[in-house]
């Protein structure tokens, strides 16, 4: 039987974070690999970001996808994520539960920070995402 390195759980006692696209604790076995991937924006090679939010979201993920590829891992292997989000609302917040819920339908979620910010690194940026990842 194959080892699990990483496990996703949600303690009882600490409220269910499931319907908002996230969990509480990712915990990794020692000798596993790690592999961070830097925040990622909402733009392909072409350098052009979207001026709709679930556009550049939906390319962060295939972005981080696309990272982890390049080391033979899924999304399925994110332990802990940091979303950064220019200005943050409920609406955004749904979109990110939603775009989650696509990726992770078994609602096993990576641990993740949300913090809201004036602005990102490039004009036009409306969301960026690290990950760290077990292999």
């Amino acid at each position: 039987m194959e080892k699990t390195t990483l496990e996703i759980t949600n303690p009882e006692g600490i409220y269910d974070p499931r319907p908002h696209g996230y969990s509480h604790v990712a915990s990794v076995q020692a000798d596993s690999q790690l592999v961070f991937v830097a925040g990622q924006g909402g733009s392909r090679t072409d350098g052009v970001l979207s001026h709709d939010f679930r556009t550049q979201v939906s390319i962060v993920f295939e972005n981080i996808a696309l990272a982890l590829k390049s080391k033979n891992l899924t999304m399925a292997n994110i332990a802990k994520l940091t979303t950064l989000v220019v200005d943050y609302d409920d609406e955004k917040h749904q979109v990110l539960i939603e775009e989650s819920n696509k990726i992770w339908p078994d609602q096993k979620f990576p641990v993740n920070t949300l913090i809201p910010v004036q602005r990102l690194a490039l004009n036009g940026m409306l969301i960026e995402i690290d990950a760290t990842a077990v292999g």
